[in-house]
């Protein structure tokens, strides 16, 4: 508790007297939303407790940036959606994947990253991360022995991502992190170099479909722009671990970095949680509902969707998995221009053109043959992911269904 003013010289000023005004509201006040605690600046008891306070297990507060009790509250609810025991919170997404790269890379180190992952994270990997020393790698996830040739001893950091970006193959992550085990394995023997850490982008599993860490991953992020916010209006992240060694890592290079997030922020996303569940579940029974009928659409190559039968991965799917996200892409048939595409994704009305997905609008991104540069793709046509909203499966089918006519050949 902070020091009390308990009076003032009637001769003080106004604004002394509305700064240092003796009155403290009652402590009992408990509601259903988590109190707002805006900070920069704690104000400390004593001297002895400004000296010995230690904000890095959430025992005590010391400065707004290293966490309030909204904060700490946030960490560990998301902490326990993923079956995780730590957690921080950073401005967005990628600042998490940043994060977790430049808490446990190094200069001389080699990280591995999925051919099919998160473009802006493969590209702070491989233009950021390469200024200062470290080797970035693509590796095929679909395939674990594809990683297995790929890992060298200066290996260090294994990502993840399930599943992969725009195409959302599923891959087999018991197999991956067995493989990153198995290296591990050799390099105790030798007693040779540092183990090898697997972190995964959980953004659409979101906690909700599967556990990450009983998969054998070591270190889970999220955007929690996505799911845990679900309004479409919040920039923010998390990066989680079981491991007190490398939070205590991660958590020390986050004081470093200065990464802070806002108070409203975090109370949008407390107030996001006790949805995300209910809202996960009625997105993905939409987005079933509409891959089954787009997979009967002459327009189409291919539809990619984990829970379809026929989607790359789906065995891994279907055995690891409770749920789907709200994402599905298609492959327009060749004879489809690049144009018609674009027509085609500007003649929706329900769904909006627009980045971020897991919101309550439906939203649309067509992707030119350039996404797929750093892997064998065996599709001409161009690919258009679709997010699906809260709007209801009917008008959304109905929406794709008129844009199509829009285009017809």
């Amino acid at each position: 508790m902070a020091k009390a003013t308990t009076h003032l010289k009637a001769s003080a000023s106004l604004s002394t007297q509305l700064i240092h005004h003796p009155y403290v509201a009652p402590s009992s006040f408990d509601s259903v939303a988590i109190g707002v605690h805006k900070a920069s600046t704690v104000i400390f008891p004593n001297v002895a407790a400004m000296r010995s306070r230690t904000w890095q297990d959430k025992s005590a507060y010391t400065y707004g940036l290293h966490g309030t009790p909204t904060t700490f509250t946030l960490e560990e609810r998301l902490a326990t959606v993923e079956g995780g025991r730590y957690c921080i919170l950073v401005p967005s997404g990628l600042a998490a994947i940043a994060l977790v790269d430049l808490a446990l890379l190094q200069t001389g180190d080699h990280v591995l990253i999925p051919e099919n992952a998160y473009g802006p994270g493969k590209d702070f990997a491989c233009v950021e991360l390469e200024k200062w020393g470290v080797q970035c790698e693509f590796f095929d996830a679909q395939h674990p022995a594809d990683l297995a040739t790929r890992i060298t001893p200066k290996t260090r950091l294994v990502w993840l991502e399930a599943p992969g970006s725009v195409t959302l193959e599923f891959p087999d992550l018991p197999a991956l992190t067995q493989v990153v085990a198995k290296a591990n394995e050799g390099r105790a023997a030798l007693g040779a170099g540092r183990s090898i850490i697997t972190a995964l982008d959980n953004t659409w599993g979101a906690g909700v479909a599967f556990n990450p860490f009983d998969l054998g991953v070591d270190v889970s992020m999220q955007a929690l722009t996505k799911y845990p916010s679900g309004g479409g209006d919040v920039l923010m992240g998390s990066v989680i671990t079981r491991s007190p060694e490398l939070h205590h890592e991660m958590l020390m290079t986050h004081m470093r970095l200065g990464l802070a997030v806002g108070a409203n922020d975090v109370e949008l996303v407390l107030r996001g949680l006790p949805s995300m569940a209910l809202r996960y579940a009625h997105q993905d029974a939409t987005t079933r509902a509409l891959v089954h009928w787009a997979s009967a659409r002459d327009e189409f190559d291919m539809v990619f969707h984990p829970a379809s039968p026929n989607s790359p991965g789906h065995a891994a799917w279907k055995r690891d998995c409770s749920g789907a996200a709200c994402l599905f892409s298609v492959v327009f048939k060749s004879q489809f221009t690049t144009a018609q595409v674009d027509a085609f994704c500007d003649a929706l009305q329900l769904f909006q053109l627009g980045y971020s997905w897991a919101g309550p609008i439906s939203l649309v991104v067509p992707y030119g043959q350039s996404a797929f540069k750093h892997r064998a793709w065996a599709y001409e046509g161009s690919v258009v992911r679709f997010a699906v909203g809260l709007e209801g499966a009917g008008d959304l089918q109905a929406d794709i269904e008129q844009a199509l006519m829009a285009i017809a050949v």
